[in-house]
């Protein structure tokens, strides 16, 4: 059975992952790939120019969150070697396999379903996930795991692997650049089925070569998050 008919037939009401009021928040779908020409390499390679990119188009449209990404090709990974191939010449990593949501510094951010600590780490590389955590999760008897990444330094203070985490308990927070990965405050949300042998980190990014085979394992998040129908 698909993950996706798992996720339909067990009935399940996530809560949401981040605070949303469906019949007042607005969502902005931002578009990072090569078509939005707005977003120059200037803008990319300076943190803060991104951070007020980012800043401005919610602003503009009056939206509380950004959102996107599942499956897109971006440009915007350029900003960072993390993402660039080992030898010259290779393809470098541009897929995307979450779903981002934009927004301010320090948003809470909640569990979807109950799980547990499965793995955390600080990852400081620039462009990196910075501060991450990685949940377990069961579900009518399938097991999988979900990604947060670009969290606070402070989402990881008295963390354990092995706790329990309660469905719509806040468990962390959006993070400021200097913790995030050198990111503009967002959340990084990855659904992942098999976690191999990774432990605080799991590839948010893939090869479009490699598509198929990494969307495999990191199915859509809006099966969990539902947001998708609030854009506009």
């Amino acid at each position: 059975m698909s993950f996706e008919n798992v996720i339909r037939r067990s009935g399940q009401l996530f809560a949401p992952v981040v605070p949303f009021k469906p019949d007042g928040d607005k969502l902005l779908l931002l578009d990072f790939t090569a078509g939005n020409t707005d977003l120059t390499e200037e803008i990319l390679k300076e943190t803060n120019l991104f951070s007020a990119y980012i800043n401005d188009k919610l602003s503009s449209a009056g939206a509380r969150y950004g959102i996107g990404g599942y499956n897109e090709h971006r440009t915007v990974y350029s900003r960072s070697k993390v993402f660039d191939p080992p030898i010259p010449g290779e393809e470098a990593r541009r897929l995307h396999l979450g779903t981002d949501i934009w927004g301010k510094p320090y948003t809470a951010v909640m569990a979807p379903l109950d799980g547990i600590v499965h793995s955390f780490a600080f990852n400081n590389r620039f462009g990196d996930y910075g501060a991450t955590i990685i949940l377990s999760h069961q579900l009518d008897g399938t097991s999988f795991h979900s990604l947060y990444g670009h969290l606070s330094l402070a989402s990881l203070k008295n963390l354990q692997e092995g706790q329990l985490i309660k469905k719509a308990e806040v468990f962390a927070e959006f993070g400021i650049p200097f913790e995030n990965g050198h990111w503009p405050p967002h959340l990084h949300f990855q659904l992942i089925l098999d976690m191999k042998e990774w432990r605080g980190d799991y590839p948010g990014v893939c090869k479009y070569a490699e598509r198929d085979q990494w969307l495999a394992n990191s199915a859509d998040p809006d099966l969990l998050l539902d947001l998708n129908r609030y854009i506009r």
